[in-house]
């Protein structure tokens, strides 16, 4: 078995990730490229916990002329569709999975429970959670950040359609600076929108080191649980 840097990561993938060159909806292709490396690692022998975003069916943006409970709540179903792809997509690849909700759903998920989504990855089993943390007015990025705290995951890793952070954003700047690492207080100092800043602070207090990294290459998963340095650093 291949040395790797981490034994029990959360990986974070925003739903835009999953779209491919659609930007909404899921592509399946897109999807199941993602999946053979999440199999890879727990081949590796690494316990994986997965946070999926929904913004590829639903964002908050989208419901502006709603109220705002209403429209997160919609945003907590979209990621439940996109866990349950990304279930079906990784059971067909052979690997034991568990989908998780935050917001109670037993027909076709668990309850999030602490000691039970622990035993699971302990069993080898990849645990998706969904739904975010269940309210409003909280992001996925937050909760993808508290999921990390709470099953003592080493590292949060962040697939984006971006590979790395920027000073500013390198589609409409191509003097954008790229950092190859970068502390949460010069983030939030900077006003950077790579995380929200709720999100940024929880990691800060609780000393949990981030990886922003590209999806468009799924292979760079494997890099950076073997240590190789990809995409940006993010830590104290």
């Amino acid at each position: 078995m291949p040395k790797t840097k981490y034994k029990r990561v959360l990986l974070k993938i925003s739903g835009e990730a999953i779209s491919g060159d659609k930007k909404f909806g899921i592509n399946l292709s897109t999807l199941g490229n993602i999946c053979e490396e999440i199999k890879k690692v727990a081949d590796m022998g690494i316990e994986i916990a997965v946070v999926i975003g929904g913004g590829n069916f639903w964002r908050g943006k989208n419901g502006k002329e709603m109220e705002r409970t209403s429209s997160d709540y919609m945003g907590m179903l979209a990621t439940t569709m996109n866990a349950l792809a990304l279930q079906d997509a990784l059971e067909s690849r052979g690997l034991d999975t568990r989908v998780q909700t935050a917001i109670e759903m037993r027909q076709i998920a668990e309850p999030y429970i602490k000691r039970k989504a622990l035993k699971h990855l302990q069993r080898g089993r990849v645990v998706i959670f969904a739904c975010g943390t269940g309210n409003p007015y909280f992001t996925t990025d937050t909760a993808a950040t508290l999921r990390t705290a709470e099953i003592e995951a080493e590292v949060m890793l962040v697939a984006k359609t971006i590979d790395a952070v920027y000073s500013t954003d390198p589609k409409l700047d191509n003097k954008a600076i790229k950092y190859d690492e970068i502390t949460y207080n010069e983030i939030l100092n900077k006003e950077l929108k790579v995380m929200d800043s709720t999100a940024i602070s929880l990691a800060r207090d609780n000393d949990i080191p981030i990886v922003i990294f590209g999806i468009d290459k799924p292979e760079n998963l494997i890099k950076i649980v073997k240590g190789e340095k990809v995409g940006t650093l993010i830590k104290k």
